[in-house]
């Protein structure tokens, strides 16, 4: 696989733009009584108008059989190898929501969760509580006070919270409290090395009095952790391919990892057609958009077979907000698979299609699972993405003499 120093060697600039719309867990597998995936069963004009036009695959986000969290599932569709660059939860979340995070801090992820009287998780997201009461919750657990280092604790959306740790001498280097899974308690945070020792100290302090103020707070009751992480160094896009990146995102998680890579967010509101208007109105300023959506997968993991047909129904529709803006490249893909049948991220290989004037089209004619196995790309690394977008929007030198 080419490397990015390779790549950046390559990259040039130019007036051409390309947009890469990300359907979170866009992937599923097939409803027993239909034999038909989410996708299958969706009425996708649009999408399989483009599918026609371009050419389809299946992309592996890590490798094949291995299940990707968010945050490599979307570096590998920016470009970076998520097996040499990793990049913990938490500095997602505390980057998304502008938190200033300093050298040496320590974020990690939170849920909300519900616990019942055993001490067992029962709902990992604690029915989704309103981001409002969130901030409450959050109000209200600042007020810790940990022996050796200092404590934030901030809401980031509905469930998600995020904390930080601030102190000398802090590695993150940690086990997660979160199960994620139901049924079991909250774990122990462990440490991996010596230097980490505090950290897991730390954790554990917090959880046994965050457990002790929430106890009254039902359905909120308890908190879980993941992802601890700190300050990574990554290359930008600009630096490696000489775009001038955006990213339109209403979740915070997604506008930190963009931000980790160097692109400028994009104030936006949170409908699907908030974030394609976005697009419109900033289209003349940057020559690559990443446009973020993420209610197919939060369907996926409520198991909601028809609430996520029913959200690909209503990004097709308004899919010719983008397609009318003739990019010279627009990919449609997916950072992972969201099976509403596992309620989970899965390893399934997501559907991807790439629409430029100077693709070789292929015989596909549905954007769906089974029909992108058969698509001229084949099954594919996602993080060969970025350069085939490259490629097709005429933004890469010849390699060799």
């Amino acid at each position: 696989m080419i490397s990015l120093d390779q790549i950046k060697s390559l990259a040039t600039q130019s007036p051409s733009k390309i947009v890469l719309l990300v359907i979170d867990g866009l992937g599923g597998l097939p409803k027993p009584d239909t034999g038909k995936t989410e996708l299958e069963t969706a009425r996708t004009p649009n999408l399989d108008r483009l599918a026609s036009m371009g050419i389809c695959g299946l992309a592996d986000p890590v490798s094949r059989g291995i299940t990707p969290g968010s945050a490599p599932g979307h570096l590998a569709l920016f470009g970076y190898d998520p097996l040499r660059f990793t990049v913990g939860r938490g500095i997602l979340e505390v980057l998304g929501i502008d938190f200033d995070i300093k050298q040496g801090d320590v974020a990690v992820r939170g849920n909300f969760c519900t616990i019942d009287q055993d001490g067992l998780v029962i709902d990992r997201r604690a029915g989704r509580i309103s981001t409002e009461k969130n901030s409450e919750l959050c109000k209200t657990l600042s007020d810790i006070v940990l022996n050796g280092a200092e404590l934030f604790v901030v809401p980031v959306k509905e469930h998600r919270l995020a904390v930080v740790f601030r102190g000398d001498e802090l590695s993150a280097d940690v086990s997660d409290s979160d199960p994620q899974k139901t049924g079991v308690a909250p774990q122990t945070v462990v440490p991996h090395t010596p230097a980490a020792q505090k950290v897991a100290k730390l954790a554990n302090e917090f959880a046994a009095k965050t457990k002790a103020i929430l106890a009254d707070h039902h359905p909120a009751n308890m908190v879980l952790l993941r992802g601890f992480s700190q300050h990574p160094d990554l290359p930008t896009m600009r630096q490696i391919f000489k775009l001038n990146p955006a990213a339109i995102a209403s979740y915070p998680m997604y506008r930190g990892l963009a931000k980790l890579v160097g692109m400028r967010i994009l104030d936006t509101g949170t409908t699907i057609e908030d974030e394609f208007d976005t697009l419109v109105q900033h289209y003349a300023q940057h020559d690559f958009f990443f446009i973020h959506l993420k209610k197919t997968d939060s369907s996926g993991e409520d198991g909601d077979f028809d609430a996520k047909v029913h959200v690909l129904e209503e990004i097709d529709r308004l899919l010719p907000q983008i397609m009318n803006l003739e990019p010279d490249v627009l990919i449609v893909s997916g950072d992972h698979s969201t099976p509403a049948l596992m309620k989970a991220h899965s390893w399934h290989p997501v559907p991807t299609v790439l629409y430029s004037k100077w693709c070789r089209h292929d015989h596909i004619r549905e954007f769906s699972e089974p029909a992108c196995s058969s698509g001229a790309l084949g099954r594919f690394p996602s993080v060969e993405i970025m350069p085939l977008a490259m490629a097709n929007a005429l933004k890469l030198a010849k390699f060799g003499a």
